[in-house]
C-alpha cells in the first residue's frame, strides 16, 4: 500500500489546521453558511437534511486495516456508531457535529487519511478495480497510476474551480469492475504488441439528469505521455465547459455538444502545445517509490489448490458466490457483503469494522479494498484460511452470500439523508431484499444488478442497473420509475425506462414482475442482461402495464 512521504503529511496538515480556524470562525458567527460552503466542501463536509456529513477519502478503493480500526473509532466517538461505504468508494459519517470535525480529520491524519477533494468542482477521488493486484485478468496493477493521478491533481492550481466536478476511474483489465465508461475519464491500461504499457482513454462519460456513455478518444496512450494528456482534457473542460448553468457544465455535455472527434481534436492540439513545452516527467525515483508501495505481498508456496467444504452448505455457498479467483496459486479474493437481507446497502458498524480490520491483518497482509459496489474485499487470503475466516465473518453478520445476486442492491441514501432527494431508497432496497431472500431463488434468477436512486443526480448508479430504479415526486407523493437494461461493466448499456413509475405500495411487486418475466423468458445458462439484450423490452412492458 502506498505510504504517505513528507509532503503528503505537510500538506494533510496544514489543511487540517486551516480548516479548525474556519470552524472556529463559522460557530463565532464570524463566518456565514453561505461564506463557509465553499470553505467545508473543500474538505469533504456536507451539509444535508438533518446534520452535516463528512466524506472521507479512500483512494482507489484500498485500505489498510489500521485505517479501518480508525475509521471505526471515527464512528464510535464522533458519529452514531456505523459509516456508510459509496459508489466512489470512500466512507461517509452522517451524524458528525461541526465543532468536532476538526479532530475528526486531524485522527484521521495519523493514519494517512483525509476528506480533501471529495467533494467541490475538482478531480475528485480516483476510483479503480477493486481486485488490483491480486487478479491475474490485470495486465498492471491501476493502483500505481491512480495514485500518480492522486497526486498530481491534488490541490492542482489550474483545476481547483471548474466547471463541476470530475471524475477518473481506472481498470487495468479487459474486465471492467470500475465502471470507466460512466466516468468524466476512464483509463483502462493496455500492453501494445511491443510489451509496452499505455492506456485506452474514455471521456464524457457519466449520469445524473443527462446519461452519457464516454467516447473512446486514444486507443493506446504511452504511459509517459498520460499526464500531459489528461492535462490538455483538462484545459480544454476548463476553458469551455459551461459555467452558466450547473446542469450542464459537465464535460460530458462539453464532449457530446462538440462531437467526440472535435472535443479529441481541440485535446490534441492542446497536447501538442504542451509537448512543445515539454512533457510532464515525473522523477524516477519518486515513480520508483510509488511502485514499491504496490509490489505483490510476501505470498506462501500453498500446496492447497482446492477448497474442502465438509459438507458445509453455508459454506459452500458463501463461496461460490463471494469468492474470485487469484493470480497466486494457493489463494482467493474474498468478498465482504456489506448487503445484509433487509440492511442498509454499505452501512457498516464500528464493531464490523474492527473486526473486518482484525480478519484482514490476519488473514489478508492488512489490506482492505473498498468496492464502487458498496461491499469490502480482502483482496490475498490463502485458502487453507477461508474456512476459518468465513466462520468469523459470519458470527458478525458479514457472510451474507449475495455478491452480484438480487439482494446485492446498490442504493443511495435517498430521502432519509439527502436534501435533493425525492424519495427514499434505503427502504426501497430493504424490502426488495426481504421479497428475493430465499438463497435458492437468487441462485435460480443468477446474476441480477438493482440500482436504486433517490433522484436523478443518480448516486445509487439507476442508469446502469439491470434493473435501475429511480425516486420520483408527484405532488408530495413518492414514485418509482423503473428502466431495465443497464450495465457498467466493459459493455456499458444504459437501461432504458419502461413506462410510468409506481407507487410505494406498487413498486416491489413490479420489480417481482419483471424477474418473473425474466424467468420464462430465458433461455438455458442466460441471465438477466442476456435475456434483456435478446428480447428487448416490449415483453416485460406487456406484463407490467398489459395492453395499456
Amino acid at each position: 500500500m502506498y505510504r504517505y512521504d513528507e509532503f503528503d503529511t505537510k500538506l494533510v496538515g496544514e489543511r487540517v489546521e486551516q480548516f479548525r480556524g474556519q470552524v472556529e470562525r463559522r460557530l463565532k458567527g464570524a463566518l456565514t453558511e453561505d461564506e463557509f460552503k465553499p470553505l467545508r466542501l473543500m474538505n469533504g463536509l456536507y451539509l444535508q437534511l438533518h446534520a452535516y456529513m463528512l466524506r472521507v477519502a479512500i483512494p482507489y478503493g484500498t485500505l489498510s486495516a489500521k485505517q479501518m480500526h480508525k475509521l471505526a473509532d471515527v464512528a464510535r466517538k464522533y458519529d452514531k456508531g456505523y459509516g456508510h461505504f459509496t459508489t466512489r468508494q470512500n466512507i461517509q459519517f452522517n451524524w458528525p457535529h461541526l465543532e468536532k470535525i476538526p479532530d475528526i480529520l486531524a485522527a484521521l491524519a495519523t493514519v494517512e487519511m483525509h476528506a480533501i477533494q471529495t467533494s467541490g468542482n475538482c478531480i475528485r477521488n480516483v476510483t479503480a478495480d477493486q481486485y488490483a493486484g491480486a487478479t491475474a485478468e490485470e495486465v498492471a496493477d491501476p493502483r500505481v497510476i491512480s495514485e500518480i493521478i492522486r497526486q498530481w491533481s491534488t490541490l492542482h492550481p489550474e483545476f481547483t474551480f471548474l466547471p463541476r466536478k470530475f471524475k477518473i476511474a481506472v481498470t487495468g483489465a479487459d474486465k471492467d469492475r470500475a465502471a470507466i465508461r460512466v466516468h468524466d475519464v476512464g483509463l483502462q491500461v493496455k500492453m501494445n504488441a511491443a510489451g509496452e504499457i499505455g492506456y485506452a482513454v474514455w471521456v464524457g462519460g457519466g449520469q445524473g439528469r443527462t446519461p452519457i456513455i464516454g467516447k473512446l478518444i486514444n486507443e493506446f496512450l504511452p504511459e509517459a505521455e498520460l499526464l500531459s494528456y489528461l492535462e490538455a482534457i483538462m484545459r480544454v473542460y476548463n476553458l469551455n465547459g459551461r459555467r452558466d448553468n450547473m446542469y450542464k457544465a459537465r464535460i460530458k455535455i462539453l464532449v457530446d455538444a462538440l462531437g467526440p472527434d472535435e472535443f479529441s481534436k481541440q485535446v490534441d492540439t492542446e497536447f501538442t502545445a504542451i509537448k512543445t513545452d515539454g512533457l510532464i516527467q515525473l522523477p524516477g525515483e519518486e515513480v520508483a517509490r510509488i511502485h514499491s508501495y504496490f509490489k505483490a505481498p510476501a505470498f506462501e508456496e500453498c500446496a492447497l489448490d482446492k477448497i474442502d467444504f465438509s459438507g458445509d452448505r453455508n459454506f459452500k455457498d458463501w463461496v461460490q458466490t463471494n469468492t474470485a479467483a487469484h493470480k497466486q496459486a494457493g489463494y482467493v479474493i474474498a468478498n465482504i457483503s456489506l448487503k445484509p437481507i433487509g440492511g442498509i446497502p454499505g452501512d457498516a458498524t464500528a464493531e464490523q469494522m474492527d473486526i473486518i480490520a482484525d480478519l484482514a491483518a490476519k488473514y489478508s497482509f492488512g489490506e482492505i479494498r473498498v468496492t464502487h459496489e458498496q461491499n469490502l474485499v480482502l483482496p490475498h487470503v490463502r485458502l487453507r484460511d477461508l474456512y476459518a475466516l468465513w466462520l468469523a465473518l459470519d458470527d458478525a453478520h458479514l457472510a451474507t452470500p449475495n455478491i452480484g445476486l438480487a439482494t446485492d442492491i446498490i442504493a443511495c441514501p435517498g430521502l432519509d439523508y439527502c436534501a435533493l432527494a425525492n424519495a427514499r431508497a434505503i427502504p426501497l432496497a430493504q424490502e426488495i431484499s426481504n421479497r428475493f431472500a430465499d438463497l435458492d431463488k437468487q441462485h435460480n434468477i443468477g446474476e441480477l444488478k438493482i440500482k436504486i436512486s433517490g433522484c436523478i443526480n443518480a448516486c445509487g448508479h439507476h442508469h446502469v442497473g439491470h434493473i435501475g430504479i429511480l425516486g420520483v415526486d408527484r405532488k408530495g407523493v413518492e414514485f418509482y420509475q423503473i428502466s431495465l437494461g443497464g450495465s457498467a461493466d466493459e459493455n456499458t448499456s444504459l437501461g432504458k425506462i419502461v413506462g410510468p413509475s409506481f407507487g410505494e405500495d406498487k413498486i416491489i411487486d413490479a420489480i417481482e414482475t419483471v424477474v418473473d418475466t425474466y424467468l420464462v423468458s430465458r433461455k438455458a445458462d442466460e441471465n438477466f442482461i442476456d435475456t434483456y439484450r435478446r428480447i428487448g423490452i416490449a415483453p416485460f412492458k406487456e406484463a407490467l402495464y398489459g395492453s395499456h
